[in-house]
């Protein structure tokens, strides 16, 4: 599984409102990013990369874990498995998507 997996998986679970208006961003360092803008009308998935209200440092291993629901979004934050910067209240509705 890859980024392709991940974006399309985040882009059936957020459909066109997933309800975050914000932009937020998982950043996968080498690997890529994907990110939900939750203000467009629809939302959109996609993996360019941009300025996000709130992004998360995460391992394309562990967000394919977190997308596949193999990895719950509170124990793999509190575990270190991935660090939020910014809006924290971002990354909090999250949980509701996934």
């Amino acid at each position: 599984m890859d980024l392709a997996y991940c974006t399309d998986t985040l882009r059936t679970k957020v459909g066109d409102s997933g309800g975050l208006g914000a932009v937020l961003k998982f950043d996968c360092g080498a690997d890529g990013v994907v990110v939900i803008d939750g203000r467009a009308v629809p939302n959109t998935v996609d993996n360019l990369d941009r300025d996000a209200d709130c992004t998360i440092a995460i391992t394309l291993a562990n967000l394919v874990a977190l997308v596949g629901g193999e990895l719950d979004p509170v124990t793999g934050f509190m575990s270190g498995r991935f660090k939020v910067a910014g809006d924290m209240s971002v990354a909090m509705k999250l949980q509701r998507l996934i």
